[in-house]
């Protein structure tokens, strides 16, 4: 696919109304979604903001995978309500979910690794220029309009014709973000962008996250790490088992609290207990699960 123009670079905010700058991008209701007999993500509410982080945390099997793709585009809800700007959706593909202005960045990024840096950050939506049917790729109108994108998010390259391959994971996951601004985004998923990254490249993608949030985006951080969450989370839902486990705005859970739920309190104090019969198992050194289903104390109440 190609087009004559560079994109939508500052409709973001400008798309938006002072008095709805608070309105919801992105709402799920009560939402699900069964397949046959199993019922993957049962009962769920979302919702993503214009300037904020929606974190979504989950072990491995929680849902999180499911909610991406009915957001996403890739699979219906089967039950509740799934909105956009206030009026309900049911997407058949992913591409009008991105002509709605939700874009995926997956874990995989989708890029071509021999490919240059510009030529994947307009891949599949190439700039061309001359008459039909002599049309050609504009290469330094792409050249130039993906370095000021880049340079806007503050990553800055020196080699724009480098293979995206040669990139650290962190500059790649960077690019991607930066592209889907560049195309007009206002609801960007991000899938687990850190989990094969170390602790410096992680990072980096936590900087671009926080940038893409302030220049008006809602962001929707997949993670199963709560102390990347804390760190440019707004909001925190963990899901269990198909479930909301909790749903909670930042002044309302400690990151101990988060980690707690994220770990499962309960589980891990059964699993002590189990360990106290085994031989050799000193339980006492081993950290304690807190009941998840107790109330959580108000910042300055005094606990019992």
């Amino acid at each position: 696919m190609t087009n004559d123009h560079s994109g939508t670079h500052g409709a973001v905010l400008a798309d938006i109304p002072p008095a709805d700058a608070d309105r919801p991008l992105v709402e799920l209701r009560n939402a699900g979604k069964s397949y046959g007999n199993i019922r993957a993500l049962h009962g769920v509410d979302l919702t993503v903001r214009p300037g904020k982080v929606a974190c979504v945390l989950g072990d491995n099997g929680a849902g999180k995978s499911t909610l991406i793709k009915i957001v996403s585009g890739l699979h219906q809800h089967s039950e509740g309500e799934f909105l956009v700007d206030g009026e309900p959706v049911r997407f058949s593909t992913p591409r009008e979910a991105l002509d709605r202005g939700i874009a995926t960045v997956y874990q995989d990024l989708a890029t071509v690794p021999l490919m240059p840096v510009w030529r994947n950050f307009f891949l599949g939506s190439e700039i061309t220029k001359g008459p039909w049917p002599v049309r050609r790729l504009d290469i330094e109108t792409m050249k130039r309009t993906a370095d000021e994108e880049l340079r806007n998010m503050g990553i800055v390259l020196d080699d724009l014709e480098q293979p995206i391959g040669t990139l650290s994971g962190g500059q790649r996951q960077c690019v991607a973000i930066a592209r889907a601004v560049h195309f007009g985004a206002r609801v960007l998923i991000l899938d687990e962008p850190t989990a094969a990254l170390g602790v410096k490249q992680s990072g980096v993608v936590l900087k671009y996250i926080a940038a893409a949030r302030d220049r008006g985006l809602g962001v929707i951080f997949i993670t199963h790490n709560p102390h990347h969450a804390y760190m440019v989370g707004d909001h925190f839902s963990v899901l269990r088992l198909g479930t909301m486990e909790l749903s909670a705005d930042r002044d309302q859970v400690s990151l101990e609290e988060l980690t707690n739920h994220m770990a499962g309190g309960t589980e891990l104090t059964a699993l002590k207990h189990e360990l106290a019969q085994v031989r050799g198992v000193d339980v006492e050194r081993l950290p304690e699960g807190r009941d998840l289903t107790a109330p959580v104390a108000e910042p300055g109440e005094e606990k019992a």
